[in-house]
């Protein structure tokens, strides 16, 4: 009977080592891996707000020198909601274009509809 006492207590003394390993390693993944995840995942919108920001600077460049050749004309002064032609618009999140038609000068701006979006993007250029 000596026997099997001490062999309980060996065997409880291994599971309370196992289930301590079981909490290091539990609290390791939770104080490393979590942050890095949630780093990796703020990384990942922070690229998409760059793509949308580059994305609409091409288009806005785009449009801006194809309305400074002379399709300003067309519209009267005031601002304006614009219908960009570059099929690459669609890519965009939701947001409007406005082009703004004044003496002597226009301006084009995208305006994101969200905050992480990239932001708004304006030209603006003089004309005759």
């Amino acid at each position: 009977m000596v026997t099997r006492s001490s062999v309980r207590r060996t065997m409880l003394a291994r599971r309370g080592a196992l289930m301590t390993e079981l909490l290091v390693a539990l609290s390791i993944v939770i104080f490393t891996i979590f942050p890095l995840a949630l780093a990796f995942l703020n990384e990942q919108k922070l690229c998409r707000a760059y793509y949308y920001r580059a994305l609409a600077l091409e288009i806005v460049d785009g449009e801006t020198e194809v309305l400074a050749a002379g399709e300003w004309r067309a519209f009267e002064s005031g601002v304006h909601a614009y219908q960009p032609l570059a099929p690459a618009a669609t890519n965009l999140p939701p947001g409007r274009f406005e082009l703004t038609v004044s003496d002597g000068t226009i301006r084009l701006a995208w305006q994101p509809g969200r905050a992480d979006a990239g932001g708004r993007v304006v030209r603006e250029v003089r004309v005759r």
